[in-house]
């Protein structure tokens, strides 16, 4: 078990949702924590529950100077930084046929996709210069691995876009990273009840069974573990691996056509 007693994290999305719960979790095992979101009232309030463990940072994460200043403030805070969970997103639903790329799109990219390679960016500059040693945490879906049967028909395809790309990419810096001083891990969670599902689910009594809803702090239970066994992929439902197995069956059906098996 990581031992986070003394130690500094960054939790980016911390307003609400997984963010908060991995903040909560931190502090719970003794992290000091840099809270993140563009939600001013949400990402002071986990903050203020936290006292002075947490100091909070309201930031656009679309912002494509943001990440380098996150890093330098975090790290500055305490004069570490042993921990980034780079978990910001948002969603957007909405059929493909329909989707017109504008500001919306391009947002959906920003902030899901491309600030995580952002901050991974400034975190190893940062422990290059510093010659420390610390752990990335990129909160994927999912929808990084399969489109999962409980959601098919809501228009996430733009959605799961960015996170398969989150997962792609997370594979590549921790090949990447393998040699240096930044383990990198991706949280893949299945239902979860944030703000994206609660506009749809108010009362998470009434979700489907199949949805195998969880709360927040759940997965936040689920990530840390991950963490302290040293998981790459860090999935929080079962389901996850099912999901996968339409995708590898078709590739195996598609070489038996082929003739390459």
């Amino acid at each position: 078990m990581i031992d986070y007693k003394g130690k500094v994290a960054l939790v980016t999305g911390a307003g609400s949702g997984i963010g908060r719960a991995l903040a909560q979790a931190l502090v719970a095992r003794g992290a000091k924590v840099v809270c993140a979101d563009i939600n001013e009232e949400g990402v002071h309030a986990t903050a203020a529950s936290l006292g002075a463990q947490a100091m909070p940072i309201v930031c656009d994460m679309a912002d494509h100077e943001v990440a380098a200043t996150l890093i330098h403030d975090a790290g500055t805070w305490q004069g570490h930084l042993d921990l980034v969970c780079s978990n910001a997103g948002i969603g957007l639903n909405r059929r493909l046929i329909k989707q017109q790329l504008d500001d919306a799109a391009e947002r959906l990219f920003e902030v899901n996709l491309f600030s995580n390679l952002r901050m991974a960016q400034a975190y190893a500059r940062w422990m290059e210069a510093t010659g420390g040693r610390g752990r990335l945490m990129i909160t994927g879906s999912e929808n990084s691995l399969s489109v999962p049967a409980a959601v098919k028909g809501n228009g996430l395809g733009l959605y799961g876009a960015t996170k398969h790309g989150v997962l792609v990419m997370a594979e590549w810096m921790k090949l990447e990273f393998e040699a240096g001083n930044i383990p990198v891990q991706v949280l893949m969670p299945g239902a979860v009840y944030t703000a994206l599902i609660e506009k749809h689910l108010p009362d998470p009594s009434k979700a489907p069974p199949g949805l195998g809803l969880i709360m927040p702090d759940r997965c936040a239970e689920i990530a840390l573990k991950g963490m302290d066994l040293d998981l790459f992929y860090i999935p929080t439902h079962a389901h996850l691996a099912d999901d996968m197995q339409p995708r590898v069956q078709g590739v195996k059906d598609a070489l038996k056509a082929l003739g390459l098996t």
